[in-house]
């Protein structure tokens, strides 16, 4: 499945990206806004995730839709995004989004998700997303509000990021189908 808007290709990854998602996430002011992901990160380390996405698109039925963002005009992978544990019977799943550090606060970031939530609510016919950030990350709690998610909640001390081993509050965001109507037509 491949995706495309104005600026962006979201796809899934390949081996032949293993080296260029390798070099983007390695970099403490991206992992330290992550769960998983180690610092540093290495090219075993893509290769792994890459292969574990392969792995997960054979699942039947996907539970999750993981994607490589890359710019269209440039043909470089620049974040990753996706929409995971989909549950269909329940109408539910979570979005999740990194970028590179050299594409931060250009658009991306709300392009990237704004089609993940058109799949999302459109395609996979989901009436609720949940968007779980550090507490600490402004920019990604701006993004979390300017898609539309409301803040439903803060788990206090609740989790360890790999990067660093720093715990953090986390936020969560909720966002109801018949919201993200209203504020993709503003987006448009």
């Amino acid at each position: 499945m491949k995706l495309e808007t104005p600026r962006l290709i979201l796809r899934p990854a390949t081996m032949k990206d293993a080296e260029r998602l390798a070099g983007q996430i390695n970099n403490l002011n991206v992992s330290r806004n992550l769960l998983v992901v180690p610092y540093p990160y290495t090219l075993k380390d893509a290769k792994w995730f890459i292969n574990h996405c392969i792995d997960k698109r054979k699942k039947k039925p996907i539970d999750d839709y993981e994607f490589a963002i890359e710019l269209s005009d440039e043909k470089k992978v620049i974040g990753g995004a996706g929409i995971s544990n989909v549950n269909k019977f329940q109408g539910i799943g979570e979005l999740g989004y990194w970028l590179a550090e050299p594409y931060w606060r250009k658009g991306y970031g709300t392009e990237a998700c704004s089609s993940l939530l058109d799949l999302a609510f459109h395609k996979l016919n989901l009436r609720k997303i949940k968007i779980t950030v550090f507490a600490e990350n402004a920019a990604s709690n701006a993004l979390a509000r300017k898609l539309g998610g409301k803040l439903e909640g803060t788990l206090r001390k609740h989790a360890r990021a790999k990067s660093t081993g720093k715990i953090h509050d986390e936020n969560i965001y909720g966002l109801l189908r018949e919201e993200w109507e209203k504020v993709r037509k503003k987006l448009r």
